[in-house]
């Protein structure tokens, strides 16, 4: 009989997971765009649920359906562009004029950039779990409740995160601008960081 020990970890690990640089560059950059902390908490479950949907799927595939290109480094590259694209258009999206400044994207982007970080991260998932538990099946519900702690901890970082951008905390332009050209700039810098790594 399969030790069910694992399972009572995935929570925890999901929660901690979250808190990866790069998932803390690509959810702050989406937050910083928000002026409400209600509309921040709702991007961190978004993402947490795109993230929770592919690891799911995908590790799903690995085990049971033994679909080995899904382990690709070039996942984690993609990523590295996403974060690129991301601080870009953060940075040039704020020097705009804020008449002539696009909408605020809807919640599916978050969803889509937790969908891409699913991917990219479920191939080392698929390699340790497979090392611990041997049930393909119970392997499968470990990456679900690995998710929920995703969605768990990527609430508490989008909260986090938002704080300084929200009407109530009333920062400076000044060192609002500052702090989002500082924060693209290192989500830039850190995407490029894992595209030179991964190719």
């Amino acid at each position: 009989m399969e030790s069910p020990l694992p399972l009572l970890f995935a929570l925890i690990a999901g929660t901690g997971h979250a808190f990866e640089p790069d998932h803390l560059l690509a959810v702050g950059n989406l937050v910083s765009r928000r002026d409400t902390l209600a509309e921040a908490l709702r991007d961190g479950v978004y993402w947490g649920l795109g993230h929770t949907t592919t690891l799911v799927i995908a590790g799903a595939l690995i085990l049971l359906g033994r679909v080995t290109f899904l382990t690709s480094g070039y996942f984690e590259a993609a990523v590295g562009l996403m974060l690129v694209v991301l601080g870009l258009g953060r940075l040039l999206g704020q020097r705009r004029p804020a008449k002539v400044r696009p909408g605020v994207a809807p919640p599916r982007v978050a969803y889509a950039v937790g969908l891409l970080h699913g991917l990219a991260g479920s191939g080392a998932l698929v390699l340790l779990v497979m090392s611990e538990i041997r049930n393909p099946w119970l392997s499968v519900l470990y990456f679900a409740v690995f998710g929920l702690g995703s969605i768990l901890g990527m609430f508490v970082v989008a909260g986090l995160c938002s704080v300084p951008f929200t009407r109530r905390m009333r920062i400076s332009r000044r060192l609002k601008f500052t702090t989002v050209t500082l924060s693209s700039l290192l989500c830039i810098g850190y995407g490029g960081w894992m595209i030179w790594g991964n190719i």
